[in-house]
């Protein structure tokens, strides 16, 4: 995401969260971040998409600490998940998001509560994935249950412990207590050898059907990346940055690519004057016109 794009992200999450969601409009964004409607909507095709795009933003440095705070560690040790979960609610908390998450699922924005939804899966899977890292194969059977579980477990155990003190409670002292809980569910399931739901079942859960494969993915990273390279001794250099960052995050982020921005983006990349930069051009735009015959023929 590039750096104007990222500073409307970050200026909106702050109105969302003065304002609101449903108060606040495009204008509001508009004003606040500076920017022009045109580049919004170069940026994001609605407010909806904004929201997700700030979601984003936040799993994904999320993503990044929780990973962090794996290395040089053991990943079966108790204590790394128990810190990542602690930043998991701390991040939260520092982005308001859980007020964000109620305030969408009261709307009628089928896209936004469907994104939740899918996040809220996703990470079911980490807790899943993590619990496999610390109780091993012998319990897999039994750690999809547990990793329900241990989030309805957990959110119940804020609400009511926070109910009970206050909003500025230690989160560490709830985590590890319920932490202990989940270990000794673990144990309890794999006495008894119940199973509720199979942890296959989180393939269904999770479909990836739209997702650009792997292979299209290398394609175009390393085409972004050639390009960007050969854009470091040109005139207006950011703008064409700004272009072939577009193309990118729309084709493999965006739940329905713009086609029309898409080719247009293109059209003025063309512009760009250079034998090496015509030879690296056309392999972009057959990326693109590949991607596109792809999800017509679906």
């Amino acid at each position: 995401m590039n750096d104007r794009k990222q500073h409307v992200v970050k200026m909106a999450h702050q109105l969302f969260i003065d304002k609101g969601f449903q108060a606040t409009s495009i204008q509001d964004i508009l004003d606040y971040s500076g920017i022009s409607k045109g580049t919004f909507y170069n940026y994001f095709s609605s407010k909806s998409e904004l929201m997700i795009a700030i979601f984003k933003m936040t799993y994904a440095d999320l993503e990044k600490q929780r990973n962090e705070l794996l290395i040089g560690q053991d990943r079966t040790d108790i204590e790394i998940f128990i810190k990542q979960i602690e930043l998991q609610l701390k991040t939260n908390r520092k982005n308001k998001l859980i007020t964000l998450f109620e305030e969408v699922l009261v709307s009628n924005d089928i896209d936004l509560k469907q994104f939740i939804d899918q996040g809220r899966i996703n990470n079911i899977r980490w807790i899943y994935e993590r619990l496999l890292d610390i109780f091993g194969e012998t319990k897999k059977p039994y750690l999809l249950d547990s990793a329900i579980m241990f989030m309805g477990l957990l959110r119940d155990n804020i609400k009511f412990f926070h109910i009970a003190h206050d909003t500025n409670a230690n989160i560490g002292h709830v985590v590890r207590y319920s932490v202990r809980r989940l270990v000794n569910l673990v144990d309890e399931l794999a006495e008894t050898d119940e199973q509720l739901i199979q942890p296959e079942q989180l393939e269904s859960w999770i479909p990836d059907c739209r997702k650009p494969d792997q292979l299209f993915q290398k394609k175009l990273h390393h085409s972004i990346y050639i390009m960007k390279n050969l854009l470091r001794h040109i005139e207006e250099q950011s703008k064409y940055m700004e272009l072939l960052d577009f193309i990118e995050e729309e084709l493999l982020d965006s739940k329905s690519p713009r086609k029309f921005l898409i080719e247009s983006a293109l059209l003025s990349l063309k512009a760009v004057d250079g034998s090496v930069w015509e030879k690296e051009w056309e392999p972009l735009e057959k990326l693109v016109v590949d991607f596109f015959k792809t999800e017509d023929e679906k």
